[in-house]
């Protein structure tokens, strides 16, 4: 299951999506081994549970968000943070968004740092805080239609299908591999589960401040724009009870 488009217009052009973006790709390409010899720069700028603990290397709180281990890493958490950046963006305004994407990527660390306090394993990359970002998309669209591409052996279909759906079981699958493997696999799950839980709390005032349970009800759960719902006119609609 790989998502790779939402029908979800936004109104104004993301820059800071864009930017942030074009920031971690910058940094990888500097760092990777056909850029610059940046290893010490790579080592020094990652998060070091153990040294949050023992109060040093602060700095790495923010500076592993725009590290990432591999090509396929970094393409990754892009195409993340292209598909659902741009709405919560749009609907939050650039400089409000870039401090929740920040906000959640700190919420991720700080919860991979609680889990594993004494752990000398460096943590690279940006998914603490698209995960966040994926949280909050989840509040205020769940029912936004999401492209999603299946894979069967050698053939693919895509299939469009709902951001609860899609961004549930990605989430459950975080909480079970935690559960499963921990770290040990090489991957922050707990980053992932901070990181999408900040990202749900941090969007609750906007939500309520929509009308909360009322802006479901109003949007259906759908983006309020022509071009999400055309993509969705073909699924019924449960009547509402007067």
């Amino acid at each position: 299951m790989f998502p790779f488009r939402d029908h979800n217009p936004s109104y104004n052009t993301p820059w800071v999506t864009w930017i942030l973006i074009a920031v971690n790709c910058i940094v990888y390409v500097m760092i990777a081994p056909w850029g610059f010899d940046m290893r010490n720069f790579f080592m020094e700028n990652a998060l070091w549970p153990a040294a949050i603990t023992q109060g040093l290397a602060w700095h790495g709180l923010i500076t592993h968000m725009f590290l990432h281990g591999g090509i396929l890493h970094l393409a990754g958490n892009m195409l993340f943070l292209w598909v659902f950046g741009d709405n919560l963006e749009d609907r939050l305004g650039p400089w409000f968004f870039l401090a929740f994407y920040f906000a959640c990527g700190l919420a991720a660390a700080l919860a991979q740092v609680a889990s594993e306090p004494d752990a000398m394993v460096p943590m690279v990359g940006a998914s603490g805080a698209i995960a966040g970002v994926m949280g909050g998309y989840l509040l205020l669209y769940p029912r936004a239609r999401i492209d999603v591409l299946f894979f069967f052996i050698v053939f693919f279909k895509i299939w469009p299908v709902p951001a609860w759906l899609v961004l549930g079981l990605w989430f459950a699958m975080q909480i079970l591999n935690e559960i499963s493997t921990g770290t040990g696999a090489g991957v922050a799950h707990m980053a992932h589960i901070g990181g999408f839980v900040a990202g749900l709390i941090l969007i609750v005032p906007l939500w309520h401040r929509l009308g909360g349970p009322l802006f479901w009800r109003l949007t259906h759960g759908h983006p309020p724009f022509p071009e999400a719902r055309l993509a969705t006119t073909n699924i019924p609609q449960v009547p509402r009870r007067r």
